[in-house]
């Protein structure tokens, strides 16, 4: 299975030119841009988890500290104030440990997964073509529901944005494929807040064909399907190489170099299948 993963992520990246941009077939992906407060998109997380019989699986390797037993304490303390009814923690930055089933199956039966800040690239070296991702597959297939902020939005994409180990500024580094729930697509987070709402061009220009998403802080997309839907406080950018022109009232291809955008508030809808801004 490990085998299978790898060449999984190798082909995606070839075959980009020709790939759609699809989301799991069944589940949700709750994908937050970072610094997320809004209780509501929490409660939505825990709702589509199962509320009160929901089991949560928090994975807090991204965030590079020691996950100690006060942290796991203070983790599930956290997670059911929310409202979850069971919370378990998983984590390694041992690859090997993570492709071992006993160190993966509770994700057997969790309801959700939540995938909190830091490195993107720590998730990667830890879980990429493991049993832990092929347990996540598993988890959406059931009609479980992942969420993640910041590193835990990104990891959530095929092609892996800001994964470079060296710094988080550097768009194209030495990680550059995701865990691949949304297929051909480049996750950015933290966009007006830090200012990077020009960033993820350069990822689009080296790879044309991938569908590009800024989250901005406290704000989230809800996807369900090949659809997403704008929940939280701030705003999302869409990178899909067109605009709304308001001369001609229509979106419009973007000309060559155009670095022109979508921006979505709280309850605007996109198709990432037909990569459109859904308008009724």
């Amino acid at each position: 299975m490990k085998r299978f993963f790898i060449i999984l992520g190798l082909l995606g990246l070839a075959l980009e030119g020709t790939a759609q941009t699809t989301g799991p077939t069944n589940g949700h992906l709750i994908i937050a841009g970072g610094a997320l407060r809004d209780t509501a998109v929490f409660n939505q997380f825990i709702q589509l988890a199962g509320g009160e019989n929901s089991h949560i699986v928090v994975i807090p390797t991204a965030g590079g500290y020691e996950v100690t037993e006060q942290r796991i304490e203070g983790l599930i303390a956290e997670w059911t104030g929310r409202g979850a009814g069971k919370v378990s923690v998983l984590h390694t930055t041992d690859p090997n440990e993570s492709n071992q089933e006993a160190f993966a199956q509770v994700l057997d039966d969790a309801t959700g997964v939540y995938f909190p800040g830091g490195r993107q690239w720590r998730l990667a070296d830890s879980y990429l073509n493991t049993k832990v991702q092929e347990k996540l597959f598993e988890l959406l297939e059931r009609g479980g529901v992942i969420a993640g902020s910041s590193a835990g939005a990104t990891i959530q994409g095929s092609y892996l944005a800001r994964g470079d180990t060296q710094n988080n500024t550097t768009m194209m580094g030495d990680h550059t494929v995701g865990l691949g729930f949304v297929k051909n697509i480049a996750i950015d987070q933290h966009t007006l807040a830090r200012n990077r709402q020009f960033d993820l061009f350069e990822i689009i220009e080296k790879h044309p064909q991938l569908l590009g998403i800024a989250i901005d802080e406290n704000t989230a997309i809800l996807v369900s399907g090949n659809e997403f839907e704008v929940i939280g406080q701030s705003y999302v950018m869409i990178y899909d190489g067109t605009h709304w022109d308001q001369i001609q009232g229509k979106y419009v291809p973007n000309e060559a170099h155009q670095e022109r955008f979508h921006v979505l508030r709280k309850g605007r809808k996109y198709d990432m299948l037909n990569r459109k801004v859904i308008t009724n």
